[in-house]
This record gives C-alpha cells, sequence and structure tokens, in this order.
C-alpha cells in the first residue's frame, strides 16, 4: 500500500487522492486546512478515545468480579443497583432540562413517519432509499404478502387488484373520512372553492376535516392527482381513467401513493463491510454523489436498462391554484462508525490505525458541505444529521459532542450545524439516557432503540451472571418493554417531542409484510415518531400506521402521565434460573444461532456485503446485520461459557449449519462453499465469534469480521 504524508499523517494515496481531486473541490475547504484539521482531530481525540475505551473494559472487569464473587447466591437488585452506581457505571441524574437543537428540518421536528437505513457503499439501495419518499400503496399492497398471500404468476391479476383496491379504499376511509358516504363509492374527484368535492351516486360530499385538503394536479373540475395531508404525512390520489386500474375504477383512481420513508440513514456502519482505503472511498463516494445530487446507477429490470438517479421536487397546486412544491427524497442522516473502530486509511504520528470515528466525522459532514454550501437539496436549514453508534455513556457523547464542534471550527460552520443521532443500543447508555442526552442538548435530533445491539450488550455485560433465556424469550423478558418505555418517556422529559425523533427499531422480516401491518402499529402508539424498517415498500405499508395514530397527541398523553419506567427493571438481568431446557430445545437454539451466524458472516467475508437478507433455518428471509450477528455470537458464547453447550457440541452442529448455508446459497454464482474443507476465512470467522465472542469487547463482531475479510482480500 502506498502512502503519502498529509500534516504527519500517513494517508493511503488513493484516498488522499480521492479527497483532494473529487470530495473537497467545491466545498470552499482547501486541502491544506482539510488535512491540517484531520491531524489535529486525530492527535487531540486519539488518547481521549483510548482512556474512554480503557474505561469500558475497566467497567466491564469490575462487573464480571462481582458476579463472579456473588455466584450461587440469590439475587439482590438493590445490592446490584450501588454496586453499578458505586463504581460509576450509574450515574445519578441531574435536574430536569429542555434540549435546545435548533434549525431542524421538518421531517425530523415535525412529520412522524417511517425511516429507512441502508448501506451506503451499495449505490442502487442508497438511491432507492433516498427516493422512497414516495411510494405506490397499491404496489405495495399487490407485490408482497400484506393480503395474507403473495401474487401468483407474473401477470396481472383482476381479482388481487380489485382486493388491493378496497384495502386501499378502506385506508382512505379511516384517515380521510368523507362527510357521508366511502370513498368506494366514489365517482369523481373536483375541487371547487378550494375544496375536494366529491360525487358519490350523483351527490356531492367532501371531506370532514377540509384542512385536510392540500391541492391538486391538473384543473380543479378534471385532476389528475389530489393532494391530501393527514398527521402531517401527505397522499396522493393519482387519477388517471386510461390507466390499468383507473379504467375500472369508478373514479378513475388509478393508485394511492403515500409519503414514506420521510428520513432515511445513510449507513457507514453495521450494514457494510468496509475494512480497507478501497471501501471507504467506495461509501463517501456514493454519498458525496448524493450530497452533490449527482449519483446514478445504472440498473438493469425486466430486459432494460436505465440511469436511477434523485427524484425531483413535486410540484402540485395549492388549494385555490397557487404553486406548491413538496420534498421528492427522504431527510438523508449519515450513520458514522462507533469510537471502537480504527480504519488503515491513515496512520498516526506513532505509526497505529486512526480512530475510523474520528475520519467519519471529518469526511462525512465535509462532503455535506456540497449540500449546505451549494445544492440545499437535502437539508433545507443548512444542518448535517449524524447518527453516532455505540456510545457507552456521557463521557462518550460528550466526546462526540467535541469531535464536531473542532469539526465545524476547521471547516468554517457555525457551531453546532452537525446535529447528533445517539443510538440508545448499549446498556450504560440505557440506564444514563437522562443525562446522555444532556451531554449534547445542543444537538440531539434523535434518541433511538434498538433490540438486537441492546441484547447483544446485555448478555456481554452480565456475561459472568448466569446463562440467559433462549433468544426468543430474551425479548419477553421485563426489562426489554421497561428499555422500550424508557427510552420514549426519557427523551419525552428531555423535550424530544416537536424537536426530535424518538425512534424504534427495525422489523427484521422483510418479507412478512402482513404480520409487520398488524404488528408495528404499536410503535406510533408507544409514542416513537419513527421506526426503522428494512425497505421502500415496507415504508410505505408501515407510513399507514402514522395516518391512524396522532404521534404528537400520543407524546403528549405519555409526557403529561409522567416518567412510569425505573431504572431498575431495565437493571434486571434476563437470566435463565434454575429453567431446564429439553435436548431438542437446546438443539433447535444452538442450530437457530448458528445458521444465522454462519449465513450472515459467509456474505460479509467472501462477498463483503453488510446486510442482506438471509435465510434462516426455516428458509424465512430475515434482514441480517452485525447486530443481529452481535446478539446470536454473544448467546452462543454465553451458553459456551456457563456449560449449557459443550465445544464439541458446537463444532459438529457449526459444520452441519454451514452445509445448510451452502445449499441455500447454491444458486448464487459468486458463492464460495464453505464444506466439505472448513477452512475458509469465513467458516473461521463465524467459528471465532462464538468460540472468542466472550473476550471480546463489548461483543463487537467488527475485530474478527474485519481481520478475516482483510485477510482474504490481501489474498485475492
Amino acid at each position: 500500500m502506498t502512502r503519502v504524508d498529509r500534516s504527519k499523517l500517513l494517508v493511503c494515496s488513493q484516498f488522499a487522492e480521492f479527497i483532494e481531486s473529487e470530495a473537497l473541490p467545491g466545498t470552499g475547504i482547501e486541502v491544506a486546512t482539510f488535512w491540517s484539521g484531520l491531524a489535529t482531530l486525530v492527535n487531540e481525540f486519539g488518547p481521549r478515545i483510548k482512556r474512554l475505551l480503557r474505561r469500558r473494559a475497566e467497567l466491564q472487569s469490575k462487573i464480571d468480579r462481582w458476579h463472579i464473587e456473588n455466584q450461587g447466591q440469590p439475587h439482590d437488585p438493590a445490592r446490584y443497583k450501588a454496586f453499578l452506581a458505586g463504581i460509576g457505571y450509574l450515574l445519578p441524574e441531574g435536574e430536569a432540562f429542555s434540549i435546545a437543537t435548533s434549525s431542524v428540518d421538518p421531517e425530523i421536528s415535525e412529520i412522524p413517519g417511517p425511516q429507512l437505513v441502508v448501506p451506503v457503499t451499495n449505490a442502487r439501495f442508497a438511491l432507492n432509499a433516498a427516493n422512497a419518499r414516495w411510494n405506490s400503496l397499491y404496489d405495495a399492497l399487490y407485490g408482497t404478502d400484506a393480503l395474507g398471500d403473495l401474487p401468483a404468476g407474473s401477470t396481472y391479476d383482476p381479482s388481487r387488484g380489485e382486493a388491493v383496491v378496497s384495502w386501499g379504499k378502506g385506508f382512505l376511509d379511516n384517515a380521510f373520512k368523507l362527510v357521508s358516504g366511502s370513498h368506494i363509492d366514489a365517482t369523481a374527484y373536483s375541487v371547487a372553492n378550494g375544496q375536494l368535492v366529491v360525487s358519490i351516486e350523483g351527490k356531492e360530499t367532501g371531506l370532514r376535516k377540509q384542512d385536510q385538503f392540500a391541492g391538486f394536479l391538473g384543473t380543479a373540475e378534471e385532476p389528475s392527482a389530489i393532494l391530501l395531508c393527514n398527521n402531517r404525512l401527505h397522499v396522493e390520489l393519482v387519477i388517471d381513467r386510461s390507466h390499468r386500474v383507473g379504467l375500472g375504477d369508478p373514479a378513475g383512481l388509478a393508485d394511492i401513493v403515500l409519503e414514506s420513508a420521510v428520513t432515511t440513514i445513510m449507513d457507514c456502519e453495521d450494514s457494510v463491510a468496509v475494512v480497507d482505503s478501497e471501501d471507504k472511498i467506495a461509501a463517501y463516494r456514493n454519498w458525496l454523489g448524493i450530497m452533490r445530487g449527482d449519483l446514478v446507477e445504472k440498473v438493469t429490470k425486466d430486459g432494460c436498462t436505465f440511469d436511477r438517479k434523485l427524484r425531483p421536487e413535486r410540484q402540485y397546486l395549492g388549494r385555490t391554484g397557487q404553486p406548491l412544491t413538496l420534498k421528492g427524497r427522504a431527510l438523508l442522516l449519515v450513520r458514522n462508525v462507533g469510537h471502537h473502530l480504527t480504519s488503515p486509511v491513515a496512520l498516526d504520528q506513532d505509526g497505529a490505525e486512526v480512530g475510523e470515528g474520528l475520519l467519519d466525522a471529518m469526511c462525512t459532514v465535509m462532503i455535506a458541505l456540497h449540500d449546505i454550501r451549494n445544492t440545499r437539496m437535502n437539508s433545507c436549514c443548512g444542518s448535517v444529521y449524524v447518527v453516532k453508534p455505540k456510545l457507552h455513556g456521557p463521557d462518550e457523547v460528550a466526546i462526540t459532542d467535541d469531535i464536531f464542534e473542532h469539526v465545524e471550527h476547521v471547516l468554517g460552520l457555525q457551531k453546532f450545524t452537525v446535529k447528533l443521532g445517539i443510538m440508545d443500543e448499549e446498556r450504560r447508555t440505557t440506564v444514563n439516557l437522562k443525562e446522555c442526552i444532556r451531554a449534547a442538548k445542543n444537538r440531539v435530533v434523535f434518541i433511538n432503540t434498538g433490540f438486537l445491539d441492546r441484547t447483544g450488550d446485555e448478555i456481554h455485560t452480565s456475561m459472568e451472571a448466569g446463562p440467559f433465556h433462549r433468544k426468543a424469550d430474551i425479548k419477553t423478558e421485563d426489562w426489554m418493554s421497561a428499555y422500550e418505555n424508557w427510552n420514549v418517556d426519557v427523551g419525552l422529559a428531555c423535550g424530544l417531542s416537536g424537536r426530535a425523533q424518538i425512534g424504534k427499531g427495525m422489523w427484521a422480516a422483510p418479507e412478512q409484510m402482513q404480520a409487520m401491518l398488524v404488528q408495528k402499529d404499536a410503535h406510533p402508539r408507544e409514542g416513537a415518531n419513527t421506526a426503522w424498517v428494512p425497505s421502500p415498500t415496507a415504508a410505505t405499508l408501515h407510513a399507514t400506521h402514522y395516518h391512524l395514530v396522532d404521534v404528537f397527541a400520543r407524546q403528549e398523553e405519555i409526557r403529561t402521565a409522567g416518567r412510569a419506567t425505573k431504572v431498575d427493571r431495565i437493571l434486571s438481568i434476563p437470566l435463565a434460573g434454575g429453567r431446564n431446557w429439553s435436548d431438542e430445545e437446546i438443539r433447535q437454539e444452538i442450530e437457530n444461532n448458528l445458521q444465522g451466524i454462519l449465513g450472515y458472516v459467509v456474505r460479509w467475508v467472501d462477498q463483503g456485503i453488510g446486510c442482506s437478507k438471509v435465510p434462516d433455518i426455516d428458509d424465512i428471509a430475515l434482514m441480517e446485520d452485525r447486530a443481529t450477528c452481535r446478539i446470536s455470537s454473544q448467546h452462543l458464547a454465553n451458553w459456551l461459557h456457563h456449560g449449557i453447550v459443550d465445544p464439541q457440541t458446537i463444532e459438529t452442529v457449526m459444520r452441519r449449519m454451514a452445509e445448510v448455508v451452502d445449499r441455500q446459497n447454491a444458486d448464487d454464482p459468486n458463492y464460495k462453499p464453505m464444506a466439505p474443507d472448513f477452512d475458509g476465512e469465513a467458516y473461521r470467522a463465524a467459528h471465532d465469534l462464538v468460540f472468542e465472542g466472550a473476550a471480546q469487547p463489548s461483543g463487537y463482531t467488527e475485530p474478527i469480521l474485519h481481520l478475516r475479510r482483510s485477510r482474504l482480500k490481501r489474498l485475492s
């Protein structure tokens, strides 16, 4: 690898070339200013981060010792809580406060709705996610199991189409009630005197709430589209009597288009496989193309090749015919990596890899200058939205705040231009959430729960306490509902409502949309004004939930009731206790965990795919990323550590599951089978994640995955 000196940082030459020739031009930042600022960031904050990481390890060591010393004794919650407070793990809460974040775009502060997370390294996925602000409800219903089954065959099924239309018009009746009658019986939509007129059986009616009518396209007498708005989300009724669907519809209604993914996270972290300069350039180059608005990806679909690019804004006429422009794309946030990762992209003065989170902070914000100083295609308020994962407690949030203040100074940005999303996915952050928010009270725009990472940390933190429940049972324990409610309660107490997003985690089954429709309405009802979905289609279906729940009214109800959850519930450890499992239950759990780990890791290591639909042991496709891998590997490491399963059984089952994964991927021409040798880098990585899982810092998977992927790339 060729390196060049940049302000005494030894930088990969190809990365330096990308920064200087592609990323910096157009930002107004001089080359020397950028590298000097990055070097200062590395030299000043690198040692501080290392101290914080040592503090993580010290606290974990003390917790391990406490559990070891108290083995065989009944768990004493009060004594355990006092112990955590005594070592500085659990901190006292300070006085009440409200966040003071300003210049926040309405997609975050005012519009509840679904949120996508997408690997920024995949240009096609990134473009699809950015464009997922508007999508067809009819398509989402027709092409998924939302109605109870999947479409049969590739040709249009009129009977299925009728069921889709019926469901869609039922949604309209719930969200946009008419004074009389139903949208099902509508024969025409028109506009008169700035109001929507709906014709039914020769009579005219209108919306019960006329302020839900927002605009139209075409003429008032025969509009080609009707724009509605409910709970701050828009819906477009497409009127086209020549369309296959509109032709048979009494009102000519051809489609219902929903404002869907209001916000999208372009992910540089858990959903990507980035291990070197080549990978990092690919991630930053796509982020650059999106911030400049010129990212293009050739896509072949149904035998046709075309350019996929960012959608333009949507143009309408307002109620009285005045021009009305709506955003055509989701508001984009970018997720940086955590403090614990380093990158070979650059070496510091001691020859050590620089903190990758520091690299992300400087580069992703610098690239966002193309938006806030030039196009303003993303943030109308001129803000940059950065989501920061894997934070452990207020001190780590505070240094994140300091890091972005330094970045702002170097790049000539006003203080607090960079807004911060805090991932509430580590236990030390959960139990100290109020103080974590306080540490960045001028930047916070987002807090979010994440069951998978949070459970992985729960297992690792209490590794010595005893064997944990089976995975499916862990999330039914009281600590999980307490954690979810706590995140909302604390966020509301800190004034996030109307200023920031309070989020819920991912629906991880992208092909189970009927189940998602039934279950995920709980998220807005529980006071979350955003929640993660795995695809643009899922975003459209989940958007229907936000039309049926006024989230801000619900948040006010929850806030007025006061914080109902105590930290003691969160500190309860979901241990199996004296429960005895049958041999069959243990076998099922081991197979499920190992098959999931292998199915994910083989794509990560061999193909560099950081997030994908991976079939589970029952061939049900689940969305897998490093968070799912973390919980599975930590769970097996815990059972191995406490003798629920022995090493030889793990070895035997792992080989058998590798053969299962090989069969599941047999149709992939790029796939490299793990059997019969079981000695490839991917298989070894999966093996290490289990057998070395208890020793991994916080149970993170990245050190092992990065090592094995890097070795494979060097050998290729």
